[in-house]
């Protein structure tokens, strides 16, 4: 399949669900990630979910992983269109969050996180394949992004679909998720 049409595709998918069925395929989403087995956590980058779109509740499993690691210090992006590219900005319980020209909730304040410190980062995707490769929205920021972690980084996906067979049109600066979460099941690649 094709970024593209899997980008049309799922975003649709997405978009036809009632809130009360985003809702429970979250609860899923969550109990599959209680599952995994994690490493200990410092610095987690997560990203506020696009309502208008449909995106999984991210901030479920931050709470989850803040649970498990309770000096977590928790990140948000925070991009630069003109020049298309992101930092992780460190956050705390009086950050406040604004919408960009995008409708992007981005932390107002904070200090940047250089990416080689980060041990976990939530990847927004609308779709992945079996591989492990993910359609984004198509700006490249998180694999951008991503080439600055370390290699035990890990990058965790949530979707609310199985994954397709394989993206055909993967571009050699694709970085491909270590785990994917859905509601039936988490992926390892």
């Amino acid at each position: 399949m094709l970024k593209s049409g899997a980008r049309k595709l799922f975003n649709e998918k997405r978009l036809a669900l009632s809130i009360q069925e985003r809702v429970k395929l979250d609860d899923l989403l969550l109990i599959q990630l209680q599952k995994v087995e994690l490493p200990f956590i410092t610095f987690l980058m997560s990203y506020w979910p696009m309502e208008q779109n449909h995106e999984p509740n991210t901030h479920l499993f931050s709470d989850f992983i803040e649970f498990q690691n309770l000096n977590l210090i928790l990140c948000y992006p925070k991009t630069d269109f003109s020049s298309l590219q992101m930092q992780a900005v460190q956050t705390d319980d009086d950050t406040r969050f604004s919408k960009n020209e995008y409708n992007i909730y981005e932390p107002q304040h904070g200090d940047a996180v250089n990416s080689s410190a980060m041990d976990m980062i939530f990847i927004p995707l609308l779709s992945f394949d079996k591989k492990g490769f993910r359609v984004g929205y198509g700006k490249g920021f998180y694999d951008r992004y991503l080439k600055g972690c370390r290699k035990d980084c890990l990058k965790i996906g949530f979707s609310y679909f199985e994954p397709v067979d394989e993206i055909d049109d993967r571009s050699e600066f694709d970085v491909p998720l270590d785990l994917c979460v859905t509601p039936t099941t988490v992926y390892a690649f």
